[in-house]
């Protein structure tokens, strides 16, 4: 019991000092790492072939997805984005039938579409799904915002389909304290 207070205290201090680099970091500095990683993206294999993409929508300093959405959209894919099952803290992958900026503030501050705006996607149908953390390490291990949300979507997620997390280097741990059994790690980070 105590090694789980220990590890939940180390898991909570990390996030709060990647909270504050987050907020901490310009706008413009933001933006432009993001057109970084937004390259990188859009050069892997995985996503040039992906028809069906299911984007987090950033929020708080992450890196921001809002301009790869359109754009993405923009070149014919379809994009898929989380709507938060509050109730029983699930995912439910959403097509996104209108432009990002028509999206509600949901669950936790977090735009996502309305029960109306648009059509759940089945996990099999996503060909590619670019996950949030707050930390990442160096074997692709994550840390999220504590809620279980990812944890339980990429583990009923089929294994075949790429998870890309997208962070900024600072976001970029040598380890990540207290990695559990189901914890799944993402296939690839990309950062800046």
């Amino acid at each position: 019991m105590v090694n789980k207070l220990v590890d939940n205290n180390a898991k909570e201090e990390l996030r709060q000092k990647v909270y504050n680099l987050l907020r901490k970091q310009k706008e413009e500095e933001r933006l432009a790492k993001s057109l970084i990683i937004q390259s990188k993206l859009f050069n892997m294999l995985e996503f040039q072939k992906a028809k069906v993409i299911l984007f987090y929508v950033s929020f708080d300093g992450e890196v921001n997805t809002l301009e790869m959405i359109k754009l993405a959209q923009e070149m014919g894919k379809k994009i898929g984005v989380p709507r938060i099952d509050q109730k029983n803290k699930r995912i439910i992958p959403t097509l996104l039938e209108q432009s990002i900026e028509k999206l509600s503030k949901g669950s936790y501050g977090i735009k996502q579409p309305t029960k109306d705006q648009g059509e759940p996607l089945e996990h099999h149908e996503l060909s590619l799904v670019v996950v949030p953390g707050v930390a990442f390490d160096k074997k692709n291990n994550r840390l999220g915002r504590g809620g279980g949300y990812y944890d339980r979507f990429l583990n009923e997620l089929p294994s075949n389909i790429p998870t890309f997390g997208l962070a900024f280097d600072f976001q970029l741990m040598e380890n990540l304290p207290s990695i559990q059994k189901h914890d799944k790690p993402v296939s690839a980070v990309i950062t800046d």
